[in-house]
């Protein structure tokens, strides 16, 4: 991993040094194109793999272990964000509004997942955790209407696990509830206990909505 970390770090200055070495050895005869063309050719590669994909694919385990100061390190590697491919884009811009959401910039954070909301992903799984937090966003601004488009568009694209399709379905259950239609409350109540969520703070939250709902008429 630390290898490949390297690699990918140092990338765009090992490409363009191979395109310079091949360069110079055009240039004082010691070789010719043709030659010197594999240092040119990886060269390439490696400057598009920097400017195109960049290296988000190294996230991943710091976001899962919560080493948020290496995740912004890698985020700092990437430069022009907009020459990313787009669904490599949509990414960054995911990951940089989980970012403010943890530091509770919660303004940045829903610019930046409206920004990959609108660029879309191959993945819908990738494209239902957006929506959801989203959701999440507007729930805490009170806008329940785009809350419940949002949770609704989540729930239909699918979920990767059954922790995120059981605060789907009981963030609304807290809208339907808040509307005093309780009917539809507990119905995805039932479907949010129905996931079988695994986090202590899902069940923490689906206990306490149970002591609500028993108080509701």
């Amino acid at each position: 991993m630390k290898f490949y970390y390297l690699l990918i770090k140092y990338r765009f200055w090992v490409s363009l040094a191979g395109i310079l070495i091949g360069i110079v050895l055009n240039v004082t005869g010691v070789s010719g194109f043709w030659p010197a063309s594999p240092l040119y050719f990886l060269g390439v590669i490696g400057l598009a793999g920097h400017f195109f994909i960049g290296p988000l694919r190294l996230v991943e385990p710091y976001m899962e272990s919560g080493n948020v100061e290496e995740v912004e390190k890698i985020l700092k590697m990437v430069w022009y964000p907009n020459l990313l491919y787009k669904p490599v884009r949509s990414g960054y811009y995911t990951i940089k509004g989980n970012l403010s959401m943890m530091n509770k910039d919660f303004d940045q954070a829903e610019k930046f997942l409206k920004h990959s909301n609108d660029l879309g992903t191959a993945m819908p799984h990738a494209e239902s955790s957006n929506k959801l937090q989203l959701g999440m966003m507007c729930m805490q601004k009170g806008d329940y209407k785009a809350a419940e488009g949002y949770y609704r568009a989540a729930i239909r694209l699918g979920f990767p696990d059954k922790d995120s399709e059981a605060v789907a379905y009981m963030s609304m259950s807290q809208i339907f509830m808040q509307k005093r239609q309780f009917k539809a409350g507990r119905d995805f109540f039932r479907k949010a206990k129905d996931c079988k969520p695994k986090s202590k703070e899902i069940l923490s939250q689906l206990k306490e909505m149970e002591k609500y709902m028993s108080r509701a008429q």
